[in-house]
């Protein structure tokens, strides 16, 4: 791969890189486009702050212990078997 990509390259890689996904080469080439690219590193900041929001909002609805136990107990106990 090459060390320099256009816009077009990194924001095909933009959410492989947001999670971590891609090779350290990769990886590196991706960050040095957006150090020096104000439109992709725009991009990357809003789809960063995105992700970011996404996961903080999901992570806050979790079912109580109880409820959680109560289910898995149900599912065991039933055998998971379709009425």
């Amino acid at each position: 791969m090459e060390d320099d990509l256009d816009c077009g390259d990194c924001l095909e890689r933009l959410y492989a890189y947001l999670d971590r996904e891609l090779a350290p080469k990769e990886s590196s080439a991706v960050r040095t486009h957006l150090d020096e690219c104000v439109g992709c590193e725009d991009n990357f900041a809003v789809e960063e702050r995105f992700l970011k929001l996404v996961r903080d909002c999901c992570t806050e609805d979790v079912a109580p212990n109880e409820l959680r136990n109560r289910i898995v107990t149900r599912l065991r106990t039933e055998g998971g078997a379709p009425r």
